[in-house]
């Protein structure tokens, strides 16, 4: 009762700073159409995950990384993604431009959080898949990788839509592509990037604490059904239905 009461807790916190981010960087942000827009799946994913902490509560670490990749998209929303002063914000504790120093030429708030959608977000998939579809070794790392790659190539088509339906200044406000044709591609390969880093790091600390990683892994590349499918197994559901 007490884990409960205390992982309740810490959830709640997480929710309450959430909030106060949320409600701060909803003043007066550089567009609010934009803003509004951003925000519409913050409330969608805020919205499951207090429907569904009572009955399918997820570890603190996946909560955490839900929570750092939310505030992370708050700061984005609220300047819109092109226009995040991160590199003002550098210059002012480093006395140095990062722009500068890295030679972007374009702001990139946007690829830094493409990147960390991937990096945070494939820990809390990992955890679904193996609650939910007891996926086991190979692919427990794999599917949540392939996953936040799809997730990713879905988001770049609504932002797409998104673009095409609003047009004008929101329309490309939204896409943020600030001119790359090649923005989406790039966006989603560093989200897949940031999913592969975080399985591998994932897959690193269970080779170091778990003793049955490498029987596990082996297990799960097992072939269990000998049968092909496909017309060979069609046929005997077709003479099971039949009977």
């Amino acid at each position: 009762m007490i884990t409960r009461i205390s992982h309740r807790r810490y959830l709640l916190i997480l929710g309450i700073l959430l909030a106060i981010e949320w409600a701060l960087l909803a003043i007066n942000p550089y567009d609010r159409a934009d803003w509004a827009l951003e925000n519409v799946l913050v409330v969608v994913a805020v919205l499951v995950l207090v429907a569904t902490h009572r009955v399918f509560p997820l570890s603190r670490i996946s909560y955490t990384l839900i929570f750092v990749f939310l505030l992370l998209h708050e700061i984005g929303a609220h300047y819109t993604y092109a226009k995040v002063p991160y590199d003002e914000a550098f210059s002012f504790l480093f006395g140095f431009s990062l722009n500068e120093a890295l030679g972007f030429e374009r702001n990139h708030f946007d690829r830094a959080i493409h990147f960390a959608y991937g990096l945070l977000l494939a820990y809390p998939i990992r955890e679904l898949f193996i609650r939910i579809a007891t996926v086991r070794g190979f692919w427990g790392y794999f599917l949540p990788l392939d996953l936040t790659m799809s997730t990713s190539m879905l988001f770049e088509l609504f932002e797409w839509g998104a673009a095409e339906f609003f047009g004008g200044d929101l329309g490309m406000a939204y896409l943020g592509t600030q001119g790359d044709v090649w923005d989406a591609h790039k966006d989603m390969v560093l989200a897949s990037l940031g999913a592969l880093i975080a399985m591998i790091a994932t897959a690193a600390i269970n080779l170091s604490l778990q003793r049955d990683f490498a029987a596990e892994w082996s297990e799960s590349l097992r072939v269990k059904i000998f049968q092909p499918l496909g017309e060979s197994a069609i046929k005997p559901m077709r003479r099971k239905r039949k009977s």
